[in-house]
C-alpha cells in the first residue's frame, strides 16, 4: 500500500518494521489463564472465590476476565492503541482476547463510554473498538447501553481508593438491558470503572455483567 511506503508500519513495543505488532513481542506478551480468582480474574495460587484484591469489596459484576497482563510491552501496545492514533490495534487486541478468553455466556455486548473530552482528542473510544471486533468475532450484537457524567478528573494517576470515589455514580443506562450481558473495557486497573458502570446496568434491569478486557494490572 502506498500509506506503508510514506508511513512505513513498525511494531508499537520493539520497533521493528512490518507490522504493528510483530511475532515475538506478541509471544511476549504475558497470557493470563488459571488458577485465578473466580470474581475478579486476578492471577492467584490456585483457585479461589475471592482474592485478596477484591475481598470485603462491593463488587457489581458477576466476573471479569482479562487476556493479558498489563505490563511494559501491554502498556506501550495499548499507549499506542489509545493515544497514538494506532487504531488497527483494536483488531489486534480482539484477537488476543478470543485466542484467550472463551466467549462469555451472554448474547449482547457493550461497553464502557469514553469521556467526552478524551473522545474528542483521540478520535474513538478504544473500549468501542474492541467490543465491535468481539462483536464480530462471537457473532454478537453490540449495543451502546452506557452514558458517562461529565467533569469527572481521569482515573490515570489516582490512588485504589480515588479511582473508585471518582467513577460512583459516573455511569448511566440508555435504555432496556438485558438481563445478561458482556461489559467490555479495554484495560481493567483497581475495577473501579466496569464496576460502576455494572451498577448502572443492574440499576436498569442486567442480572448478570461479565466484564472482559485486554489487559488487566497484576499486583
Amino acid at each position: 500500500m502506498l500509506l506503508d511506503l510514506v508511513l512505513p508500519r513498525r511494531c508499537v513495543v520493539c520497533g521493528s518494521d512490518g507490522v504493528v505488532l510483530c511475532s515475538a513481542c506478541d509471544g511476549h506478551l504475558v497470557r493470563l489463564g488459571s488458577p485465578r480468582c473466580e470474581r475478579c480474574g486476578a492471577p492467584t495460587a490456585w483457585p479461589v472465590e475471592r482474592c485478596r484484591e477484591c475481598s470485603g469489596r462491593r463488587i457489581a459484576f458477576a466476573c471479569a476476565r482479562a487476556a493479558v497482563a498489563y505490563d511494559d510491552a501491554a502498556k506501550r501496545l495499548v499507549g499506542a492503541w489509545k493515544e497514538r492514533g494506532q487504531r488497527a490495534l483494536g483488531e489486534v487486541a480482539a484477537e488476543i482476547v478470543d485466542e484467550v478468553l472463551a466467549r462469555p455466556s451472554a448474547y449482547t455486548i457493550t461497553f464502557v463510554p469514553a469521556d467526552h473530552d478524551r473522545l474528542l482528542k483521540r478520535g474513538h473510544n478504544p473500549a468501542q473498538r474492541l467490543a465491535e471486533a468481539l462483536g464480530q468475532r462471537w457473532q454478537l450484537p453490540v449495543v451502546p447501553l452506557l452514558q458517562r457524567a461529565p467533569g469527572r478528573a481521569a482515573q490515570k494517576g489516582l490512588t485504589l481508593a480515588e479511582r473508585r470515589r471518582n467513577v460512583r455514580g459516573a455511569f448511566a443506562a440508555t435504555g432496556p438491558v438485558p438481563k445478561t450481558i458482556i461489559l467490555v473495557d479495554d484495560v481493567y486497573t483497581s475495577g473501579a470503572t466496569v464496576s460502576a458502570a455494572a451498577t448502572a446496568l443492574r440499576k436498569d434491569g442486567a442480572s448478570r455483567v461479565e466484564v472482559v478486557t485486554f489487559a488487566r494490572a497484576v499486583r
